[in-house]
């Protein structure tokens, strides 16, 4: 399990990698936690990632999927907690801590 934690401007996220399952918190809402699915698209963002949505009725959805499969197919936790690192910091969102199987947090 890795736990991230980013920053941007006051607002503090939890992002909660456990093997191929990634859940996100968000200060604002306690200890709620929730899937892809739970958050709020940016629809120009997921149009950027996967144009052919652009004209569907149903793009939250499929985008999602897409996600969720995506990670899916990565190998293991630390290179989507890499995929998830980079894609966070292009929105611009900065990676403060990393937490590893409940040890100690290591600044990013």
């Amino acid at each position: 399990m890795i736990e991230l934690i980013f920053e941007l401007g006051s607002e503090v996220i939890l992002v909660v990698i456990k093997g191929n399952k990634v859940t996100f918190g968000n200060t604002a809402y306690g200890n709620q936690m929730a899937d892809i699915s739970g958050l709020k698209l940016n629809y120009d963002g997921v149009c950027r990632e996967f144009p052919d949505l652009e004209l569907e009725d149903d793009w939250r959805e499929q985008a999602c999927e897409r996600f969720k499969s995506k990670i899916e197919d990565m190998k293991n936790e630390e290179e989507v907690c890499k995929y998830i690192i980079g894609e966070l910091e292009s929105q611009g969102y900065k990676a403060k801590k990393k937490m590893r199987e409940g040890f100690r947090a290591i600044d990013l």
